[in-house]
């Protein structure tokens, strides 16, 4: 079976409980990891629940993490945090046997849980136990938004990429937000496991505005709305972010060798992916040292990819 699964869409209803339920009891089974389908059983069915009924869609599932540490997500539309649970909730004997009773049943099946807030949506997120317990297990909220301190004046360089595939950013954003989220929970929950995870996620942080500010993903998205396929980035940023933009690259390759390493629930990138990054950020750092705009048509990965196909 491929590491890496893609999410499971669910409806809006009833079904969208149990298709999850049963989904993630046959993914348990796929890597191995049948002593964990109690539980993950049974949290899945109350965050699937909770976002039903409290939550906007688009509703999905997914298992992602490790094999020795595999994770459910459950991702909604709303970026409104969830009600956390009490270390003095419900004391009811049938707590386990009922769903959609607040996040104390996640909190007994878990090793570790939380939620993440993005940008449209939110995750919440839980490491199923192999048995549930009697405590009720602290989680905890990240990435709400921080309030920006001010940038100093700084020098500013102009970058203009050229022929950008809009597919291939959106692409490239996309794996990123979810390679940034993956480092950020594996060192959450389990930094003495994977200290590799830790130190990519401390990168990630040191990159994190400039990468949200400085690429051009809001002129991309314009692109991508009005139907175009390719088009042209003009990006104006401090000398230091465009030099520091190419740290992301080795940073990349860090994450690919942890994701082949560590066995992911999830994929590295492919050649195609690589080939794109490395000329897209390649540019700002050749731009940033004085010389000009290479266009994705006439880089060499570019007519290397034309040849190939």
């Amino acid at each position: 079976m491929p590491l890496n699964r893609p999410a499971l869409s669910l409806g809006s209803g009833p079904r969208g409980v149990q298709d999850a339920r049963r989904w993630v009891v046959q993914t348990c089974t796929d890597i191995g990891r049948t002593d964990l389908i109690e539980c993950a059983e049974l949290g899945v069915s109350e965050l699937v629940t909770n976002a039903l009924l409290h939550a906007d869609p688009p509703f999905s599932v997914r298992v992602r993490g490790t094999r020795e540490h595999p994770r459910v997500e459950v991702r909604d539309g709303s970026p409104e945090p969830p009600v956390m649970p009490t270390r003095h909730g419900d004391d009811d004997d049938d707590l386990l046997l009922t769903f959609g009773r607040g996040l104390g049943i996640v909190a007994r099946c878990s090793d570790a849980w939380g939620t993440v807030i993005e940008e449209d949506g939110k995750v919440v997120w839980f490491n199923p136990s192999a048995t549930p317990g009697d405590e009720i297990l602290e989680g905890v909220v990240t990435g709400l938004p921080e309030t920006p301190e001010p940038r100093p004046a700084q020098d500013e360089v102009r970058i203009d990429v050229l022929g950008v595939p809009v597919r291939a950013f959106m692409e490239f954003q996309r794996h990123y937000r979810e390679l940034r989220r993956e480092v950020r929970l594996l060192a959450l929950a389990h930094e003495a496991d994977y200290p590799l995870a830790k130190n990519l996620s401390d990168l990630f942080g040191s990159l994190e505005r400039d990468l949200r500010e400085g690429i051009g993903a809001d002129q991309t998205e314009a692109a991508l709305r009005s139907g175009k396929d390719v088009t042209d980035l003009h990006v104006e940023m401090p000398q230091r972010s465009a030099a520091t933009i190419g740290r992301f690259l080795e940073l990349l390759d860090l994450a690919d060798e942890f994701c082949r390493e560590e066995r992911l629930l999830s994929l590295a990138r492919t050649p195609d992916q690589q080939q794109f990054q490395g000329w897209f950020l390649g540019e700002f750092v050749r731009q940033q040292q004085g010389e000009r705009p290479l266009p994705w048509h006439d880089a060499p990965v570019s007519r290397q990819q034309s040849t190939v196909s």
